[in-house]
């Protein structure tokens, strides 16, 4: 009986459904559909900050200064970006400021932090880079940039 379980193929598979997205508006259209008020944030901005905002999902219209140096975001209350889902760890993942760029930073999480749809443990963040961590989807807005 081993024998004949030993020839048989495994005929399952494995998909990786994170690697896909959903084709969503530019992102100049999700700024735009989320008002004026947004594109007054984003200019206001200035040149040394930056922001992560929920244009889309379930937190949509959130808004998130990266004011410390280094701004952890997770599902501890204790996180600067705290994301209520179990789909987050605990301590998620970090953004950290040094000098003008912003670095992504994974922690070691259950299910991965995401930049633009691609798995990633440590990342430079440039403009408009989007930015998932469970369910959460964020964009990161750098100032010093004028928005129409």
């Amino acid at each position: 009986m081993v024998a004949a379980a030993d020839s048989r193929k495994d005929l399952t598979t494995t998909i990786h459904l994170t690697a896909l997205r959903s084709v969503e508006s530019s992102l100049s259209r999700l700024i735009q559909e989320s008002g004026p008020e947004l594109t007054e944030v984003l200019n206001a901005l200035a040149d040394d900050a930056a922001m992560l905002v929920s244009l889309i999902g379930p937190s949509k219209g959130a808004r998130f200064l990266l004011e410390p140096q280094v701004t952890q975001i997770g599902r501890a209350t204790t996180n600067e970006i705290f994301l209520d889902d179990v789909t987050v760890s605990r301590k998620h993942a970090q953004v950290a400021k040094s000098g003008k760029s912003y670095l992504l930073k994974d922690l070691g999480s259950l299910n991965g932090t995401y930049l633009n749809g691609e798995l990633v443990t440590e990342k430079i963040l440039a403009d408009g880079d989007e930015l998932q961590i469970g369910k959460y989807r964020m964009h990161f807005f750098q100032g010093g940039k004028v928005r129409a």
